[in-house]
């Protein structure tokens, strides 16, 4: 949404930050050691991940997320690659441009989604097909 950012980790701060809902990755049964945590929504504290088990050719990976507060972790894929991920934050970003700082209602958010979709499919459709963007 236009008011949600996402934070990414700096290097240094990536062994630090392999947490989730504020519980080290390390005890979570059901987190896998191929999961690395890249960022995190600023607004919902959910986390964003590498699953490093899944390289392409090139060396990208898929960029998934789940929520946080939840027993269990269902992961949805938010990008195939790193690099289509970090497309699709530029683009959300220029979307949200023209909403500015204003307090959005639910009216706002759908304008807001249904402008990104058609975007979104270009650059990756199997992360508009998951969900999580629109």
């Amino acid at each position: 949404t236009p008011v949600e950012r996402v934070r990414l980790f700096p290097c240094q701060k990536l062994a630090s930050e392999q947490t989730v809902g504020g519980k080290l990755t390390s005890e979570i049964p059901a987190w896998r050691k191929s999961w690395v945590v890249v960022g995190r929504s600023a607004l919902l504290g959910d986390p964003y991940f590498l699953d490093v088990s899944k390289l392409d050719a090139e060396g990208d990976c898929p960029v998934y997320t789940c929520m946080t507060g939840t027993d269990s972790v269902k992961p949805e894929l938010c990008a195939s690659s790193f690099q289509q991920f970090l497309r699709i934050l530029a683009t959300s970003m220029e979307v949200a441009e023209g909403f500015g700082e204003a307090v959005l209602d639910d009216d706002d958010e759908a304008i807001f989604r249904e402008t990104l979709a058609p975007k979104i499919k270009t650059i990756d459709s199997a992360a508009l097909r998951a969900g999580h963007w629109t």
